[in-house]
């Protein structure tokens, strides 16, 4: 546009040079010709645009915004057109406690008072990009600074909303997920309405006063606790259960063979002992049986 401009001009003022009766007048066709060049160059320059991948151009004539998007790759349009690009790739704005970890630098964390009147600080990050197709009204009513004008103050807002709603142990623990998921709604609603979409909501991190971490702390090592002395008392069960088995099978073992036990029984766990003393490894044994039907069992090494 510069060029255009410029070579305009050049035309211009080499028509009033021509008209005067000076030396400067032989100058004037030099310099209507360089002003007609400045103006081709300009304009094709000016014709031509690209758009890189992942963005979008918006066209504005004379601060008129049209509703036509140029997308990535070679486009051309009037000279006169100012091209405004967008990036439609998914962005990320994080607020954080941390330091140049965040989109602006220093603690940008959200502080929130919870149900019960204490204070937490949340980090948040929000996943996010223009639509293409509203680019054209996000330029005509925002502006190209969305992050500082919708993005970061609807953000720390439905933080601060719904927080209220949750006691600050059930922030940092059982409703957790829930309250992220209530803030994602809220914050998408505002977000479709000016033409953003809202992919992904991260609660990175939730703190608490120490006096309150410090009694959650004890609390969940108390429940820990507690599951251990169940696992010990739990086992303890099942061995005493164990050894009252073993000890009925005992005192069952024990009135069978006394109301039971014959001769042949007697013959019988006679013979097992002998057997096992016989092929013991380290036992020379010679048993003679002092019945007519007690075997004799040699046995050694």
């Amino acid at each position: 546009m510069f060029l255009i401009i410029l070579g305009i001009a050049g035309i211009l003022v080499s028509f009033f040079l021509a008209n005067q009766d000076s030396q400067a007048a032989r100058f004037s066709g030099i310099l209507r010709i360089t002003g007609v060049i400045l103006v081709l160059i300009g304009a094709s320059f000016s014709m031509f645009k690209v758009i890189d991948a992942g963005q979008v151009g918006v066209k504005a004539l004379f601060g008129k915004v049209n509703n036509d998007v140029l997308y990535s790759g070679l486009n051309i349009v009037s000279p006169l057109v100012d091209v405004t690009n967008f990036d439609v790739k998914t962005q990320n704005y994080t607020m954080s406690a941390v330091h140049d970890e965040g989109s602006k630098a220093g603690d940008d964390a959200i502080r929130v008072l919870s149900a019960d009147g204490l204070e937490v600080i949340i980090d948040l990050s929000v996943l996010f990009k223009v639509k293409p197709s509203s680019a054209p009204e996000i330029l005509r009513t925002i502006g190209t600074d969305y992050l500082d004008k919708i993005v970061r103050p609807i953000a720390r807002t439905a933080i601060r909303d719904n927080a209220v709603a949750y006691d600050a142990v059930a922030l940092y623990s059982s409703k957790r997920d829930e309250f992220q998921n209530k803030i994602f709604q809220t914050i998408n609603k505002s977000f479709m309405k000016r033409g953003l979409e809202l992919e992904q909501l991260l609660v990175r991190n939730i703190t608490l006063p120490a006096s309150v971490k410090t009694t959650i702390e004890s609390k969940i090592n108390a429940e820990q606790d507690a599951q251990k002395m169940t696992f010990v008392l739990q086992k303890e069960r099942q061995e005493a259960e164990r050894k009252r088995v073993e000890a009925q099978g005992i005192a069952d073992y024990q009135r069978i063979l006394s109301t039971g036990l014959s001769d042949k029984q007697l013959q019988y766990e006679t013979i097992i002992a002998q057997k096992e003393i016989a092929l013991s490894p380290n036992t020379k044994v010679i048993i003679m049986g002092n019945g007519k039907n007690a075997p004799i069992i040699l046995g050694g090494n």
